[in-house]
């Protein structure tokens, strides 16, 4: 509601300021103008939007929990792989074992307990999240892996969820080494399928407006706790949950091989929808499968960039009212690729702006329910998957043609063939190398909002402070699965820091000049691929030079981000990294 506010503010103002000077002009030059003038009400409205949250966060004094900067202390975190291999050790074999499990609480649906679901909070909803309906799962899936080196082993976990902060990242850890005092870990990864209905885990989507005003009298009185945004008994639960889902990961372990596959999809399978100053969107899917020597279940994994939030959506015609749990797309991607007979774990990309394109399904198939949508978009990414090396022939052959000819019926014309034209990529296998590097970096929050939040103890976020200035600690990771490179990235970030494109320019940015660091590619290989959301979820994050708190004007996801310096800081801390561990 208030982006939409926003907007209808912003238009109002450049609108009067193009119908007052711009009629004369020719249709190029008028243009021009509008863009000029459009920039100027977005640049006016912004300094509106700071100085109201502005002046707001600063009449609220400061949490008791907040900690001078000075004070900060680096505890349970992995610096990864103390060495770096060029080549696998001698003999050495892909070790990795599976686990999962669901994180839906037995009381859920009980009458006076306190679940919503993290995502959206609208008028459609009745500004109220509370978890009404469970339509599926809520689950936490893990890899435990190791290169046969004997350097340790790395854990990742995916929890369906908005973000898990970094903090209760931490906990889990504890319980983790609790757990196994004898296993040595190099590093312990957490990442966030980004899922917008599934229980909140980061305290901004709870009964919010209560609590703001509960905790913002609270602000005044030192000895009196605050409320907190998220359930912290279930949050500790499905910390313990999570920790011995790793434990059984580990002992799962089996040598086997492990292969890689990624082809480029469709585009219309992904959309850029509200951040269209960002050029790239990527639309790979990439794939690794370990197949265990002994024949039992293989591992498939799946990291493609789109949001899972289509379910916690209410409809027009009230049949969801957006209360209902789901783990959205991810769970029936899963689904299907489980019923092929393979353990399924999936890690979310560089998602800024990026959702998925038929979340509405684009060919006019009625699905019912909206959580159909999910259904029949996750369904046809898991057969996208299973199928990425087969020929035209070979997924016609094996197709599910009744479910295809009863959709046709429906769609008509509009109706899209998921393999019409379909070329098959080659699969490869990845030597036994495994390396991983960790770098703790440290963010300056200067987004009012979010200080606010968490001046009112609301979020799971840590801040500290330095003088005036704000300041939160995260993580980014370099990882090296056999020659393929990732990025571990702690949020969600805009395409165009990933890959390069046009909001790091001069000419394609709103503040009008140049990004001034490398895009992540440029920094760690050319052909890396993006963990997104690992090891915190810190919200947006947006090229310092195409940053506006106008909340308008395709640039809402400012308003959940931690500032103007946060892309900064975490492309300048892969350069670093890269320089660190003599990348090429």
């Amino acid at each position: 509601m208030k982006k939409r506010l926003s907007a209808v503010i912003a238009i109002m103002l450049v609108f009067s300021m193009i119908f007052s000077g711009a009629s004369a002009m020719g249709a190029s030059a008028a243009a021009d103008a509008e863009e000029a003038l459009t920039h100027v009400g977005l640049s006016a409205l912004e300094g509106i939007v700071r100085g109201l949250l502005g002046g707001l966060c600063a009449i609220v004094p400061d949490s008791k929990n907040l900690k001078k900067l000075s004070e900060h202390v680096t505890e349970d975190f992995f610096k990864g792989t103390e060495s770096f291999l060029d080549s696998p050790a001698e003999n050495a074999k892909w070790n990795l074992g599976f686990a999962k499990a669901s994180l839906v609480p037995d009381d859920i649906l009980e009458p006076g307990t306190e679940y919503y679901l993290g995502g959206f909070m609208t008028i459609d909803n009745g500004m109220n999240n509370k978890i009404e309906e469970v339509i599926d799962d809520m689950q936490v899936r893990i890899i435990a892996l190791s290169d046969g080196s004997d350097r340790g082993v790395t854990i990742f976990a995916n929890v369906d969820c908005i973000g898990f902060c970094n903090d209760d990242i931490k906990t889990v850890r504890r319980y983790l080494r609790d757990l196994c005092p004898d296993v040595t870990f190099n590093a312990v990864n957490v990442t966030s399928t980004h899922c917008h209905s599934c229980i909140d885990t980061q305290g901004l989507w709870t009964d919010t407006f209560k609590k703001i005003f509960t905790n913002l009298f609270k602000s005044y009185i030192p000895f009196l706790d605050k409320e907190r945004g998220v359930n912290v008994k279930w949050i500790d639960d499905a910390c313990k949950i999570i920790a011995n889902s790793m434990k059984s990961a580990v002992n799962d372990m089996k040598p086997g091989t492990m292969t890689y596959a990624v082809k480029t999809l469709n585009k219309e399978y992904f959309s850029n929808r509200n951040r269209k100053s960002s050029t790239s969107l990527c639309s790979d899917m990439s794939r690794f499968v370990f197949k265990p020597d002994d024949g039992s279940t293989p591992t498939m994994m799946v990291n493609i960039a789109a949001h899972p939030d289509v379910v916690g959506l209410a409809t027009s015609d009230k049949q969801d009212n957006g209360r209902q749990l789901s783990g959205d797309y991810v769970y029936y991607l899963g689904e299907g690729i489980e019923k092929a007979g393979y353990n399924f774990m999936f890690i979310n990309g560089a998602i800024a702006g990026i959702y998925y394109g038929r979340g509405l399904t684009n060919d006019g198939v009625d699905t019912g329910r909206r959580y159909g949508q999910a259904v029949r978009y996750g369904h046809e990414m898991a057969a996208i998957a299973l199928n990425l090396t087969n020929t035209y022939d070979e997924i016609s052959a094996n197709a599910d043609w009744d479910t295809i000819n009863k959709e046709k019926a429906e769609g008509g014309d509009g109706y899209s063939l998921w393999f019409e034209g379909w070329e098959p990529v080659e699969e490869r296998e990845l030597e036994p190398l495994f390396n991983i590097r960790l770098k703790e970096i440290q963010l300056e929050v200067n987004n009012p909002l979010i200080l606010l939040v968490g001046k009112l103890d609301l979020t799971c976020y840590k801040m500290y402070k330095e003088g005036l200035k704000y300041y939160m600690f995260s993580e980014i990771g370099y990882a090296q699965f056999g020659d393929v490179r990732v990025a571990m990235v702690p949020g969600e970030l805009v395409q165009d820091v990933m890959y390069g494109g046009g909001s790091l320019t001069a000419a394609g940015s709103f503040k009008g000049k140049d990004f001034g660091y490398p895009c992540i590619r440029d920094s760690i290989g050319k052909d890396a691929i993006c963990f997104g959301l690992c090891n915190d979820a810190i919200g947006y994050i947006v090229p310092d030079n195409d940053y506006s708190l106008a909340i308008a004007g395709d640039h809402y996801q400012e308003l959940i981000s931690l500032g103007d310096k946060t892309a900064s800081a975490v492309a300048q801390g892969f350069a670093e990294l890269a320089n660190e561990l003599k990348l090429k």
